[in-house]
Parts: C-alpha cells; sequence; structure tokens
C-alpha cells in the first residue's frame, strides 16, 4: 500500500524549538496513521492547516468535525447549501480548482492546501491522482457503499484532520438511532412490509443494490421496489421506466429533490400508483445535505424520518422536531429556531443556485 506523507518544512521545526524553549510550553505532534476507501494508508506528520475538499459530502464531514473555516478550496455543489453558508461565511468566496473530478493544479496550488480529500471516481483517475503526486499533495479519498463504510470513512477523515473523538461521537448517534429504528420494525414480515419507492434528484433515478441508499432504506423496514430489479444504467446512476414503477405500485414515495413530489403528483402517468392515489408522495428534509442522499451526511435522520413516515404508529413518541434540533446543534453546533427547523422538513429553498 502507498504511503502519502505530509512534509514538514525547516522552518516549521525552527518554530518548535523556539516554543519548546519558552518557560511552561509544551507541544507535541504524533504521528497519525489512517486508511482510506481505496486502501491507501495515509500517514500524516502533522495536523493539516488548509484542508481541499474535491467532494461536496468530504466537505460537510469536515465542517461537522469543527474544521470547516480551514477549508480552502471545494467544488461548486458546497456553494448551494444555506446552512453550511451560515456555519462558514467565507465559503462563497473560496476557490473551485475542480469540475466534474478534473483537477486544475495551478487553481489548487494557488490555495497552497496541505492536505486534499477526494471523490472516488477522481482517485480512479492516474492522470488526476499524478496531479498530485508530482507537487508531493497528500490525499484521503472517501468513499463508501453502505451505512458502515460511511461510518468508517468519516472516523478515518476524523482522523486525519485531528477531529477524531468528533468523528466517533457521530457514529455513536450513527449505530443508536439504527439500532432504536431496527428493534421496533423487526417485527414486520416481508409481505407486512411497506412497499416504497425513494427518488433521487429525478422522479426515476432511483437506488440500486449495493449503495448506500439501498442499505440505509432496508435500515428503516421498508421494502425498497427498486432494489434487486432491473435497472437502466447511465453515468454509475441507475433509471426505472414509469412501467416498472406501476408494477411495483409503491405504498409510500419518497423524493430529495424540491418540486419532484409535485411533478409525480400532478403527472398523469403516476396517477395509478397507490402512493400517488393516497397522497403519500414526501419530500424527504434537506439540512446540511440532502438527507439520504448518495453523498450525504444526515443519514441517521433520514431513516429515522422515513421510518416514522412509513410507519408513524410504532415512533409516535419520536419528535422530529426536537431531534433535528438536537442534531444540528451537537454536530454542527447550530441553534435553529423554530422556522429554520420545519423549513428543513418542508424541503424547501434550503439549496441556493450556485453564484
Amino acid at each position: 500500500m502507498k504511503k502519502i506523507h505530509l512534509q514538514v518544512k525547516p522552518l516549521f521545526f525552527l518554530c518548535l524549538m523556539i516554543c519548546l524553549a519558552l518557560p511552561g510550553t509544551t507541544m507535541s505532534f504524533n504521528t497519525i496513521t489512517t486508511i482510506d476507501s481505496t486502501g491507501n494508508t495515509v500517514t500524516i506528520t502533522r495536523p493539516p492547516q488548509k484542508i481541499a475538499c474535491l467532494y461536496a459530502f468530504c466537505g460537510h464531514v469536515v465542517t461537522m468535525l469543527g474544521r470547516g473555516n480551514d477549508m480552502v478550496a471545494i467544488v461548486n455543489g458546497l456553494k448551494k447549501d444555506l446552512l453550511l453558508q451560515k456555519i462558514v461565511p467565507g465559503i462563497k468566496q473560496m476557490a473551485v480548482p475542480a469540475n466534474g473530478g478534473i483537477i486544475n493544479i495551478e487553481a489548487l496550488l494557488n490555495t497552497k492546501a496541505d492536505f486534499v480529500f477526494l471523490k472516488p471516481e477522481t482517485a480512479a483517475s492516474t492522470a488526476e491522482i499524478k496531479k498530485l503526486e508530482r507537487f508531493n499533495i497528500p490525499y484521503f479519498v472517501a468513499g463508501y457503499h453502505s451505512m458502515a463504510e460511511q461510518m468508517t470513512i468519516i472516523e478515518m477523515m476524523g482522523k486525519a484532520i485531528g477531529c477524531h473523538e468528533k468523528a466517533l461521537e457521530y457514529t455513536r448517534h450513527y449505530k443508536k438511532i439504527i439500532a432504536m429504528v431496527s428493534a421496533r420494525t423487526s417485527h414486520l414480515l416481508a409481505n407486512n412490509k411497506t412497499r416504497l419507492y425513494h427518488s433521487v434528484n429525478e422522479a426515476r433515478r432511483t437506488d440500486a443494490p449495493g449503495t448506500i441508499e439501498a442499505d440505509w432504506t432496508r435500515a428503516c423496514g421498508v421494502n425498497n421496489v427498486s432494489v434487486g430489479a432491473s435497472l437502466n444504467g447511465k453515468n454509475n446512476k441507475k433509471f426505472a421506466d414509469i412501467e416498472q414503477i406501476l408494477m411495483w405500485n409503491p405504498e409510500v414515495i419518497i423524493v430529495n429533490e424540491e418540486g419532484v413530489d409535485q411533478l409525480i403528483m400532478n403527472d398523469k402517468k403516476w396517477s395509478p400508483i397507490q402512493a400517488v392515489q393516497d397522497k403519500k408522495v414526501f419530500a424527504i428534509p434537506v439540512g446540511i445535505s440532502r438527507w439520504g442522499h448518495p453523498g450525504g451526511l444526515e443519514t441517521p435522520l433520514a431513516i429515522l424520518w422515513t421510518a416514522k413516515k412509513v410507519y408513524p404508529d410504532l415512533f409516535q413518541d419520536i419528535d422530529l422536531k426536537k431531534e433535528i434540533t438536537l442534531f444540528y446543534k451537537t454536530f454542527f453546533n447550530l441553534d435553529l429556531d423554530k422556522t429554520m427547523v420545519n423549513k428543513i422538513l418542508g424541503n424547501k429553498g434550503m439549496r441556493h443556485p450556485t453564484s
């Protein structure tokens, strides 16, 4: 496995020696070793100071771990998130040295980033990795296909930027939600589970096996109708024909893109579906990111919200507004008022057009 070292400049050692010579001064830097989603060992000899998040998910994680203001480079998608702008006010002015997985190495160098987070698609390109290696820029690839892998990658990211305990706090909460929801739905027999269709961004884009969406919807105790079915593939995205969706006849439909719920409700092609007839087409909330999205961070909230929507009798005691307020306070130090909580729940105006 390849080791990536974050080099420490001689000037740093000079400053360190001066600090150690001062009365009452103690400083120590322990080498950190972590492993990214490709299996690469990443060795860090000092905490990264200027972080490039060339994957939106990583920007959300770095912000959650308390280092959002140390980001110097991002992708355009992060400039759309309303709550992220609230937490990191300077995010709209940050450099965007990557587009469509292609890195503009000159623009990245101008940010003086000393650590880079990448999405798997970028890391799969030898040409893009060579750009980073040529200038000895350490990088970490953040990919996952399940809830367990997502939790692990967040913990490893926490180690990489010196925030491991905060990452562990998040994954403990994640596991607690999974356990609670699973305990309440475990008695449901296969033929008693609600048939659910999950729309991802577009009405007919949906979930395939071996994805985190398939995993977290399973944790809700539902029958995700698209998982295991024959789907059409396009650029790593999966789509279902309307004829197939009619055959599945889902009892509940959840969508994560603003306005898609109304599109489905008003389109005559979807009208025979039970979820449409029963008016059980729901827009999943959007906070820091789209809940339950493949690159989303609020998976625990997505599980809790979906389970309560589908099985309200099993979750009568769960106060979603309270859970939302606690989650964002605990993990993002955000004090949300009632108006913002309702805005998150309503999936309205939470993602602004990129300026």
